[in-house]
């Protein structure tokens, strides 16, 4: 288990990532927050200087100051385009644990949220007494920017797709990949589960899936660093465990978390993979118009948005749409919309908005966190897409699937 940073050497290194922006403010219209308050303390630049503040003990971190670098959603855009390559994800990690989880984090549902048991127990009681038919209005019985309400309204208790069969190969020397389930995903996103598994098996690919547990995504980004040490040590001994090369998870917002856990393996998006030996995959066509909504993560820590857009390309009479930027984030971010589920639900808007421009039949998108939430502005807004991973689609559409 790795050893908690002593607060000064904590500090020390804050500062120091603090010194490396410059100060140029090209990531003021990449950020979402920033174009949401018009605020230069919500914009990376303006959380940077907070951060030294604190590091250096120029501020305290009071309620009014930190609700800034609570309210960020981590989305990595600034990271993308910042010309002195400050290293923000990391500065904004060490700087929330620095001043530790805010006060009114949601932690009981947090916890239940990381506890796939639990999550896979509500699904069945969700089933057995229609929650599909009340949840609704439960919700609206719950004040507006309750965390409860939030859940409740993108809980869906089930992903609603069919399962996908395996298939046996015959190659003896494939390439063992891991597959990492989580938390959530291994309950909402089964069946993505399944169609990687299918894919990379049709690739020559040899799967190991990993138990299903919490990265530590959500104890990382809320602050509390010594349950995310726990958790990553729990990562670590799974891949051990699992005599894997690779390591993939059809989430892409677990892969920031499992790259850190492992900095000496090799950890990427199934995409990533399958786009290297899309030549061994042959899909039947579809006759459909989807929207492709590219998450944060895939965008800025997968990298993998022109792998999957290779692989989409290659099922025939598949009209695909890629969901405009901006806006530059849904504004699920992890628990984001469930602690700020008004934020969220402003950022969602807009993002709604850009996918109803296009008239798809579908939507796609690869973060169950994203899907979920979208999912739950589409029903309040009265526009309705049918919604699934894109591998999920894939898995249907492969010539060999049973």
């Amino acid at each position: 288990m790795a050893l908690e940073k002593p607060p000064l050497a904590r500090k020390q290194k804050i500062a120091s990532l603090a010194d490396q922006c410059v100060q140029c403010g090209l990531c003021l219209p990449t950020c979402p927050t920033y174009g949401l308050d018009g605020n230069e303390a919500e914009s990376p630049r303006g959380r940077i200087a907070i951060a030294a503040a604190l590091a250096r003990g120029d501020a305290e971190p009071t309620a009014a100051l930190r609700i800034h670098l609570d309210h960020c959603l981590g989305c990595l855009n600034c990271q993308r385009v910042c010309p002195a390559n400050v290293k923000y994800d990391e500065l904004l990690v060490e700087t929330r644990a620095l001043i530790g989880p805010a006060p009114e984090r949601p932690r009981a549902l947090l916890a239940m949220l990381k506890q796939p048991t639990l999550l896979r127990l509500a699904a069945r009681l969700g089933g057995a007494t229609g929650l599909e038919r009340w949840k609704r209005r439960l919700a609206d019985r719950l004040p507006m920017n309750s965390s409860w309400r939030a859940a409740l309204q993108a809980w869906s208790g089930t992903d609603g797709d069919l399962p996908l069969a395996r298939i046996a190969t015959e190659d003896t020397e494939q390439t063992t990949v891991a597959l990492f389930p989580g938390c959530v995903a291994s309950v909402e996103d089964e069946a993505a589960e399944r169609a990687a598994i299918l894919l990379l098996q049709a690739a020559g690919y040899r799967v190991a899936r990993l138990p299903a547990f919490c990265c530590g995504a959500m104890d990382l980004h809320g602050g509390d660093m010594d349950t995310a040490d726990r958790l990553a040590a729990r990562v670590r001994e799974s891949w051990r465990q699992s005599g894997a090369t690779q390591l993939v998870t059809v989430t892409p917002g677990c892969l920031g978390t499992l790259r850190r856990a492992l900095p000496d393996a090799t950890v990427v998006d199934p995409a990533t993979l399958l786009a290297e030996r899309r030549d061994r995959l042959a899909f039947r066509p579809l006759e459909r118009r989807v929207a492709l909504h590219l998450p944060c993560t895939q965008l800025n820590v997968a990298r993998s948005e022109s792998a999957l857009q290779a692989l989409l390309g290659k099922v025939p009479s598949l009209e695909l749409a890629v969901v405009p930027r901006p806006p530059h984030c849904c504004g699920a971010a992890g628990t984001h919309m469930l602690e700020f589920p008004e934020r969220a639900a402003r950022l969602r808007d807009g993002v709604l908005g850009q996918i109803a421009t296009l008239a798809p039949q579908q939507l796609l998108s690869s973060n169950i966190g994203c899907r979920l939430h979208l999912a739950a502005g589409m029903d309040g807004d009265g526009r309705r897409w049918p919604h699934m991973h894109p591998l999920t689609l894939l898995a249907q559409q492969l010539e060999t699937a049973a």
